[in-house]
């Protein structure tokens, strides 16, 4: 990445749906740096589609999207993501091809280790955890070369256990020494906040700047539904 340039600029993004639902009316987005970086709104807000845009699934209506780093998708619910049987089978998916196989089992296994799921490689995916499952999936986007994780709710539907496990891991690796991670993540949760670099607020298909995530918190914590 070149030195002072933005990990991400979109500037006035649009996108519609095939049914004439409008998604995103000239949406904005710098990510200045590494780090991670949250996103909150309402359901419809446009966030989604936002992640599916920059990942390359869906092709912007208008605007324009760069970033030199590769982004990698890490979706709500890992079962959608991890395609087979053992983790070591799963992450070893997402390698490039040219690698030997003896290349290959070593950056699984770094790739494992990222996570905290050393000695996994051979674990039955049906045996994991919700938190583990997510935490292979983003294994899998680590030995894929992505250096722009895109997170699309991952703690929704995980304990709070494993909730604070994903957070922690995804945290650390946008704070590692060597080549630490950008992270773009989706959340309602507002706790969650208190993570992150800068958050943001998404409605109608359009960011607002990036504030403390405390800043953020404050705003919108008496909208939020009480509990019980």
């Amino acid at each position: 990445m070149t030195e002072g340039a933005p990990c991400l600029r979109a500037e006035h993004l649009s996108f519609r749906w095939p049914s004439g639902q409008s998604a995103l009316h000239g949406c904005d987005l710098t990510i200045p740096s590494p780090g991670l970086w949250m996103l909150v709104g309402s359901n419809g807000s446009g966030k989604s589609t936002l992640l599916r845009l920059i990942a390359g699934l869906l092709e912007p209506g208008g605007g324009r999207l760069q970033t030199p780093l590769k982004p990698a998708l890490v979706f709500q619910n890992p079962d959608h993501q991890l395609l087979l049987p053992s983790c070591g089978s799963d992450v070893e998916l997402s390698l490039p091809p040219q690698l030997s196989r003896s290349e290959r089992l070593q950056a699984v296994e770094q790739a494992l280790e990222q996570v905290g799921l050393t000695g996994f490689r051979q674990r039955p995916i049906h045996s994991l955890s919700g938190g583990q499952k997510q935490r292979l999936a983003i294994a899998g986007a680590l030995a894929c070369r992505g250096q722009l994780l895109l997170l699309d709710e991952p703690t929704a539907l995980l304990d709070e256990t494993s909730q604070r496990e994903v957070l922690q891991l995804i945290h650390a690796l946008s704070r590692r020494p060597e080549q630490p991670i950008t992270a773009l993540w989706i959340t309602h949760r507002l706790e969650e906040l208190d993570w992150c670099d800068g958050a943001a607020l998404m409605q109608a298909g359009r960011i607002g700047p990036w504030r403390s995530g405390a800043s953020l918190q404050q705003q919108l914590r008496p909208l939020a539904p009480g509990k019980g």
